[in-house]
């Protein structure tokens, strides 16, 4: 998380813009009809007390009870997105809303609509981004011990792992952004996943975000998420947008233990106080041939997020500026001139020995792995140029 060190003045209203709201409250709603009147309320109020113009935009995702009727009584706008899914509501509401500042909560009661002031406060203070940050402040009941000592820390952690944002609460459901960085955001998911893309984009394109404590309280009515399957998305979600711990840390060390197996075997070396033959080998040219191919993989999802949704990658920036084609060509043809020798040399000592039985099990092997090798290098560069077709 960068925290805000430098101050960026209010938002200058221009007078043809004094019309429009300064704040713009979004709220998800799904079958809320319990609780939808009373967070309207709440931040109608909320807004009167601060003195700004404002509006509340209801995202209904379609429900099936009178949320719709009973939000736009209380004095909400609303708007029905028939796509299901946490994220696709939001999107339509964004898409609504016409305020210079954005505030996200959730329609169960489970935040206080009173904290709206501290959000824009500190977007007006330089923040492009604010979090709520629930994890010390949960009221008894508010959230299963499931979520609260398990699912929410570990996802968070891997969150904080792979992106380095210094998160505390990732997926606390309070938040708020100036509009301006909704292009730079580039919001696409539709499920509850969209909780942890907005921290991974805003973190990506390097956006000020602020987080500050605020209390979570038992929400009204039920729950609609699932413990398990929704930590998935999440997971899943964290997991396809990084692709250095899905492919390129894992294939290194294959493709590094593969190679070391291989080498300790051919130079006959003693391990764990035994010599290894050619079991050993195989699974050594396994590894090997499966970690080159998790490797390409990982710089073909690299290239892809490069050049058709506009990632930003510093090492893949490098990597790309200073090598070409015609390295990967090289590389891969270097390990396939080395396969092929080592095939000509059983061939020729099966010549030589009169066309009998052959005893280069081990070399066979080693021979076939990097012939492999280096036709997986050889065309994984022509699918890397490919997909650098795109690139401006």
């Amino acid at each position: 998380m960068s925290t805000v060190v430098e101050t960026m003045p209010p938002v200058r209203r221009d007078a043809e813009d004094q019309a429009a709201p300064l704040v713009s409250v979004v709220i998800p709603c799904l079958n809320e009809a319990e609780n939808i009147e009373a967070c309207v309320s709440a931040a109608m109020r909320a807004l009167r007390a601060m003195g700004v113009p404002g509006e509340v935009v209801v995202a209904d995702n379609d429900s099936e009870d009178d949320s719709a009727r009973l939000a736009e009584r209380a004095g909400a706008r609303v708007v029905v997105e028939r796509r299901r899914g946490y994220g696709s509501a939001y999107l339509a509401g964004f898409a609504a809303s016409r305020g210079s500042y954005i505030v996200m909560a959730d329609a169960d009661l489970t935040y206080d609509f009173n904290e709206i002031p501290r959000f824009v406060t500190a977007l007006e203070e330089g923040a492009e981004m604010v979090i709520g940050d629930r994890m010390d402040n949960i009221q008894p009941g508010a959230m299963p011990w499931l979520h609260r000592y398990v699912g929410n820390p570990i996802l968070t952690g891997i969150l904080n792992l792979f992106f380095r944002t210094g998160i505390n609460d990732a997926h606390c459901g309070m938040r708020a952004l100036r509009r301006d960085v909704l292009p730079r955001l580039d919001l696409r998911t539709t499920g509850m996943e969209f909780a942890s893309e907005m921290v991974i984009r805003a973190s990506k394109v390097n956006l000020r975000i602020a987080e500050f404590p605020i209390e979570y309280h038992p929400r009204g009515g039920e729950s609609k998420l699932s413990s398990f399957r929704d930590g998935w998305r999440h997971l899943r979600f964290l997991l396809v947008h990084s692709p250095n711990h899905l492919f390129i840390f894992p294939g290194a060390v294959l493709a590094g233990l593969g190679t070391l197996v291989i080498l300790i075997v051919e130079t006959g070396l003693d391990l764990f106080g035994r010599a290894w033959g050619v079991h050993a080998i195989i699974g050594g040219a396994l590894l090997m041939i499966v970690g080159t191919q998790v490797l390409a993989l990982g710089l073909c999802a690299h290239a892809y997020g490069t050049y058709f949704m506009g990632e930003q990658d510093p090492w893949f920036d490098r990597m790309r500026a200073r090598f070409r084609l015609e390295h990967g060509l090289l590389l891969g043809g270097l390990f396939m001139l080395i396969g092929v020798a080592l095939a000509g040399v059983i061939l020729a000592s099966w010549i030589v020995h009169g066309f009998g039985s052959l005893s280069y099990e081990r070399l066979a092997v080693v021979a076939a792995s990097v012939l492999i090798v280096g036709i997986q290098i050889f065309f994984s560069s022509f699918l890397l140029s490919i997909l650098g077709l795109r690139r401006r």
